[in-house]
């Protein structure tokens, strides 16, 4: 089934969300629902209040941690098939964060696939991405614009790598910003502890145990980033923390330091001098433009929707380069949805 035949899509945008009416349920609603499926934890995607969770059983420790540990959530293995009314869903690995999720969904043949936020490129600390064949795609498009085009991850490891030494030679402390989920752990998996002392602050910090548990490669000897702690750092360690810290007493205690910040959004020239950083490092846990159209092929979807972030000229492009149907999911959605402190 395509969108533009007679027929109800399998999946449709609502004021709550994503629906599928033949399974009754919800995909990263944003209203109260009775059945929530969850790509992963981030808060624009998960949210508190549902009746019941379905996530992947690698984000369910996060999702408790995140949401609260006496919601009524459930795990499903990756490629497990369950039956949820008169749907078959299984939730595949997305490759943004430890435990995140694409959402297969099909009814009597026909399959839709559901993205959530993914990344294709290799990243030890989460499950790597899996193309997964569809008849009608959903995908995120956060960054869905040719200048997007992200640099290879060991090269920008390095170069964060010799901001750190520099650092260390002026007897300055390195503050890396990036999001405490995610970002800040994939961080910790490619710097070089060998260094020097790495802090974190203590929204990155409760997220390490659920990737130590997952056998994710972070480094030990990290501690929490504070006044008992500053002296071990000031000078020569690297602190890992959400941007919201910048500017505060908090950050100004380990002071002389140098700022950066970690994010797709550092491809674009300006973004570090409008954030008075010292450097940008371009490393995204969103995919690239050549990646989702990379994706699209893999798929091989007749028919695409597109959410979030650059919609409408992605949805231009593939109707005019690609030949595919193609639609914006919802008009609004990028300005509903609240971004994740614009770390991306």
């Amino acid at each position: 089934m395509l969108i533009g035949s007679s027929q109800q899509p399998l999946i449709k945008w609502t004021n709550r969300g994503l629906y599928c009416e033949k399974g009754d349920f919800y995909i990263d609603p944003c209203r109260r629902v009775d059945r929530a499926l969850i790509t992963h934890a981030h808060s624009d995607h998960a949210r508190v209040g549902m009746k019941s969770y379905l996530t992947a059983d690698a984000g369910v420790g996060i999702l408790k941690e995140r949401i609260g540990f006496d919601s009524s959530i459930s795990g499903i293995p990756f490629g497990k098939h369950q039956r949820i009314g008169d749907v078959i869903v299984s939730f595949h690995p997305a490759g943004h964060l430890l435990g995140s999720a694409q959402i297969r969904v099909e009814h009597r043949g026909e399959v839709w696939v559901v993205t959530g936020d993914y990344k294709i490129t290799h990243d030890i600390s989460c499950e790597a991405f899996e193309p997964v064949r569809c008849h009608n795609l959903i995908t995120e498009a956060t960054f869905a614009l040719p200048v997007y085009s992200w640099p290879d991850s060991q090269l920008v490891f390095e170069q964060i790598n010799q901001w750190w030494l520099n650092n260390q030679s002026e007897g300055r402390c390195s503050v890396l910003f990036a999001y405490a989920l995610g970002k800040a752990q994939r961080l910790l998996c490619g710097v070089d502890p060998s260094i020097g002392p790495i802090g974190v602050h203590g929204a990155v910090e409760k997220m390490l145990p659920y990737y130590r548990k997952a056998g994710r490669a972070i480094p030990e000897g990290i501690f929490k980033a504070n006044a008992e702690s500053k002296e071990k750092l000031k000078g020569v360690g690297l602190i890992i923390a959400p941007g919201s810290v910048q500017n505060t007493p908090w950050l100004r205690k380990f002071a002389p330091y140098s700022l950066a910040f970690a994010s797709g959004w550092m491809a674009i020239r300006g973004a570090r001098r409008r954030r008075a950083l010292d450097r940008g490092f371009v490393i995204s846990d969103h995919v690239d433009w050549k990646g989702i159209l990379n994706t699209v092929d893999n798929t091989g979807a007749e028919c695409v929707g597109v959410i979030h972030g650059y919609a409408d000229a992605l949805v231009r492009w593939l109707r005019e380069e690609r030949g595919l149907r193609a639609y914006e999911v919802s008009p609004k959605y990028a300005k509903d949805r609240p971004g994740e402190e614009a770390e991306k």
